[in-house]
């Protein structure tokens, strides 16, 4: 088919969370993105790799050739998350960036307000891309497990706060439900794949799932 994809990676701090020792956000995100490189080199269509945090940081232009998935590799493993995000701008950079319509595979755990960040997808799908939103939050995110008092660090500008974790439990819970429906609607609207995550779910597992349930639809 010589579809172009470009794997756009947040590389802002908040993605290198994680409550317990398994893989951060970002690390989770970089074996989906490894995964859906590979299978692209392998039907040898072009992929490319854009990072970004306040900023879109350098990237690798998309390429076919088996050799091109070692050297999106090696790019990835040296990465280290940090700074805060400007989803949104990113986004509209990125839409500016393109010169032919492709794929956009786009590994978040979306912070910010939703809103603006739809926008800008939209702008993305309104240029022809077809978009898929892989939402990668941690287990403790998804789950809140914590009791008590707790002191929470802003996982971007460092601010602490704290807060009786079992009187916000349901509240956060909430929100949560809320924050995701609202991209789940959202995305819909755009005809745009909205897949939530959790970084508990095996990867490869959770890829399966999402390429079936893709298949499926066309």
């Amino acid at each position: 088919t010589n579809l172009t994809g470009y794997l756009v990676v947040d590389l802002s701090r908040s993605m290198g969370f994680t409550q317990s020792q398994q893989m951060t956000k970002f690390e989770y995100s970089v074996c989906l993105a490894a995964s859906l490189c590979y299978l692209m080199t392998m039907q040898q269509d072009p992929v490319g790799l854009i990072t970004f945090a306040d900023k879109v940081h350098a990237s690798l232009p998309a390429r076919s050739r088996r050799g091109h998935f070692a050297d999106v590799l090696a790019h990835l493993t040296n990465l280290t998350p940090e700074g805060e995000t400007d989803l949104p701008g990113c986004l509209a950079r990125i839409a500016a960036m393109l010169r032919h319509t492709s794929l956009i595979m786009l590994f978040s755990d979306l912070l910010g307000e939703p809103a603006e960040t739809l926008s800008a997808l939209a702008r993305l799908r309104h240029g022809g891309h077809d978009v898929i939103v892989f939402h990668v939050l941690d287990q403790a995110e998804v789950e809140f497990p914590f009791t008590g008092p707790v002191e929470f660090e802003d996982p971007e500008t460092g601010e602490l706060f704290q807060i009786d974790a079992g009187g916000f439990r349901d509240e956060y819970l909430s929100a949560l439900d809320a924050f995701r429906e609202t991209y789940r609607e959202g995305c819909g609207k755009l005809q745009i794949d909205y897949v939530p995550l959790s970084t508990e779910m095996p990867f490869d597992k959770a890829l399966t799932e999402y390429l079936i349930n893709r298949q499926s639809r066309f």
